[in-house]
């Protein structure tokens, strides 16, 4: 099962491959969740039923399913790029460029998972909730907490990866 995005690694590095991809499944499944919601509204507005806070809904699950395909995207390298500027550059020097860039996602990702801890916690602790369906928002922090971990997991897999190509 996800043989493919392991991509001939192994160990660690096709564990992480794999919770990558599988993450980015279960975001998948949430956004089309996602989609049914709105689409139930839709009809329901269409015959004069109500679909009390399905924009709650929509805010939350697609805010986690972004954050659910960060790590699948940067280890499949489908982050967008400008190719213009790398188009006579040797291979060596395009996988030094995708190092950096891995780097660059590994500062990120570190960064918003040290501020967004301490974000859901304050959430958690002032009992800050929807307005109409009263779900806990700190709840939404627990899967974006959770890919962001598996995002610095995939940059430092890409960073290295791209760092070995570049040196040859």
């Amino acid at each position: 099962m996800f043989a493919e995005e392991a991509g001939g690694r192994s160990g660690p590095a096709a564990l992480i491959a794999r919770a990558a991809t599988g993450w980015a499944i279960l975001g998948g499944f949430l956004l089309l969740a996602v989609v049914a919601v709105n689409a139930v509204s839709v009809l329901g507005a269409l015959f004069g039923a109500s679909f009390s806070g399905d924009f709650e809904l929509t805010e939350m699950g697609v805010a986690i399913a972004v954050f659910a395909f960060l790590p699948y995207c940067q280890l499949t390298d489908a982050n967008v790029t400008a190719d213009i500027f790398t188009a006579r550059a040797s291979p060596r020097v395009v996988a030094g460029l995708r190092a950096l860039a891995s780097l660059v996602a590994f500062g990120f990702g570190c960064l918003l998972l040290w501020r967004m801890y301490p974000g859901m916690v304050d959430q958690r602790d002032y009992n800050a909730s929807t307005a109409i369906l009263q779900i806990p928002i700190w709840w939404a922090y627990l899967p974006i907490l959770a890919s962001l971990l598996l995002l610095v997991a995939t940059s430092a897999l890409t960073f290295l990866e791209d760092l070995r190509e570049a040196r040859g």
